[in-house]
């Protein structure tokens, strides 16, 4: 039931023939405006520009990693690395072999000037492929003048250096121990191609 006192809504009750002349009489010397000739969507933000590697950095970048940038760690110890911003539940879920290893490099027996090219280019054909989660063997050191490993801490330092490269972690005892790493690349981007 209605009361006399209530208002109806804005807008529900139709224009008098009053207000309609009044309206009229307001707008009398208005013209319409011309209709623009052109579309406005709705502002989207541009989409980010892809951060891109110079092509010399892709085809030698052996050169960009230097030998002197030292990595901390002991003889022995299962060392790991995870990039500023990279999650420790990341580093855990490598060390318990979430990500299948998906290709591996053998560079024990090698010396450092052999094994930095072979490590970069394996990299490159890695993150080129869409690969996740890779294997490098660097060798325990066993049969080295020191019986300590030559190439361990080598390949932790040009590891760190990569930007590609979020986090790497001590192979389990069943993937080679002490003696290999396990390498977390970052996900190729949408819409890349893979080869």
């Amino acid at each position: 039931m209605k009361r006399r006192d209530d208002k109806p809504a804005t807008g529900s009750t139709p224009a008098s023939d009053e207000d309609t002349s009044l309206f009229r009489d307001a707008v009398r010397g208005v013209a319409p405006l011309a209709a623009p000739d052109k579309i406005i969507h709705a502002r989207r933000p541009p989409p980010p520009i892809p951060q891109q590697t110079p092509r010399d950095a892709q085809s030698a970048p052996a050169d960009l990693l230097s030998d002197h940038i030292p990595l901390e760690i002991e003889a022995g110890d299962a060392w790991s690395f995870t990039r500023p911003g990279v999650s420790h539940q990341t580093l855990r879920r490598l060390r318990r072999g979430y990500w299948g290893i998906q290709a591996r490099l053998d560079l024990h027996g090698l010396t450092r000037e052999q094994a930095r090219p072979e490590l970069v280019a394996f990299l490159n054909s890695s993150v080129q492929r869409g690969l996740r989660c890779v294997q490098v063997i660097h060798g325990k050191g066993l049969s080295s003048k020191d019986r300590e490993p030559v190439l361990k801490t080598r390949v932790g330092s040009w590891l760190a250096q990569r930007e590609d490269v979020l986090a790497f972690c001590q192979a389990r005892p069943e993937e080679g121990g002490s003696g290999a790493v396990l390498v977390l690349l970052k996900a190729s981007a949408p819409g890349s191609a893979k080869a």
